[in-house]
């Protein structure tokens, strides 16, 4: 899989509650796999940006699953976690806003409030149940992630805030991005490549 085959607003499918996964089957192991390849190819296209997670309806797959980059600051480390039905089952900390961005909503990012810890639970790849805390940027992946799996995109935690959405420049840098472009005017920007 490559990064043709990650899919982007307006899709339908990115709205969709993704199913739970029942067995963790060789389909699913082949779509784990798939997830990963798309987001590396996604990262080689890139010049500022690095692919940090990803969940399985983005390929358009609808199952509850998200692989997350091992380390995320190293864009040379291919390794990720795969966690199968994902869920938060504690918020905690404050909420913060901060600066995130989708592999599905190209060139566009947003200040999005989230819980700076979340605990959650999940299957592995090879279907044990484990659980993690999480703190910070990884606290926000996983938020970020599982809305994902519940067809929730990140723009919509921010679309009543005008002052909440950036462009990224090719210089690797933010800018300020109209709101009537962002949202109301011009969808061709969710599907720009």
């Amino acid at each position: 899989m490559t990064k043709d085959d990650i899919i982007a607003l307006p899709n339908p499918h990115l709205r969709t509650k993704s199913q739970r996964v029942g067995i963790v089957s060789d389909e699913i192991k082949k779509i784990i796999a798939e997830m990963e390849a798309a987001t590396i190819n996604w990262d080689e296209s890139r010049d500022h940006e690095v692919g940090v997670a990803l969940a399985a309806v983005q390929i358009d797959k609808l199952y509850k699953i998200i692989v997350i980059r091992n380390n995320y600051d190293d864009k040379n480390d291919h390794t990720f976690t795969t966690f199968i039905n994902p869920e938060v089952t504690k918020f905690e900390g404050k909420i913060e806003e901060d600066f995130e961005g989708c592999l599905s909503v190209p060139n566009v990012y947003g200040k999005v409030p989230r819980y700076t810890k979340v605990k959650v639970k999940a299957l592995d790849a090879n279907g044990a149940e484990f659980r993690v805390t999480a703190e910070g940027f990884l606290a926000r992946i996983f938020q970020h992630e599982i809305d994902h799996t519940n067809g929730i995109v990140f723009i919509d935690h921010i679309e009543s805030n005008p002052e909440a959405f950036y462009k990224l420049q090719e210089d690797g840098q933010l800018g300020k991005l109209d709101y009537e472009t962002a949202i109301k005017g011009n969808m061709e920007l969710w599907t720009a490549a």
